[in-house]
């Protein structure tokens, strides 16, 4: 029989090129320069996979391309188009923050101004002592889940689970 060679893992770091950044930043956030743009926009929060999607078809970038491979100019379009995706026409349905309550208007937030925004929306719920606010006074589930399985975990209380407790194991 003929010896086997062993099998080499294949890299996952690219052959080191000119031009080629390990980490890259795109709307204060940095990027693995190894993953593709498309997949790597998706670390920011606030972009999900079509948002990623529509700002590299707007930007005129690959989405296979490799982050770390992106030139100065590429990386300045695709921060353009993330900061105010309304200017490149993008379709309202797509914004996060749709009739936003104070101003009215569409928008698309992302990172600090989007948890800035959230934790507002639930104080504002709060104080106006509304069905949905009370259930985040109380620490319980929002959107109508059954209670009687999940949840079990009083957070009110501060003593762990309700019902059915292990014993636990005696020194025989």
């Amino acid at each position: 029989m003929a010896e086997e060679k062993p099998r080499q893992k294949k890299e996952a770091v690219p052959e080191e090129k000119e031009g080629f950044s390990y980490i890259v930043r795109i709307a204060n956030t940095d990027l693995d320069g190894n993953k593709p743009i498309g997949f790597a926009l998706k670390k920011i929060r606030g972009v999900g996979y079509s948002i990623a999607n529509a700002v590299c078809k707007t930007a005129g970038v690959d989405m296979s391309k490799r982050v770390g491979y992106l030139d100065q100019k590429e990386i300045e379009k695709i921060n353009t188009v993330i900061e105010n995706p309304a200017k490149f026409n993008f379709p309202a349905w797509a914004f996060n923050r749709r009739k936003d309550p104070e101003t009215g208007e569409d928008q698309h937030l992302l990172l600090g101004d989007l948890q800035f925004a959230k934790e507002n929306d639930i104080k504002m719920l709060k104080k106006m002592k509304s069905y949905r606010g009370s259930r985040h006074m109380a620490g319980l589930p929002v959107r109508g889940q059954r209670t009687k399985s999940n949840f079990r975990k009083s957070k009110s209380r501060g003593k762990g689970g309700i019902g059915v407790q292990k014993k636990k194991a005696g020194k025989k």
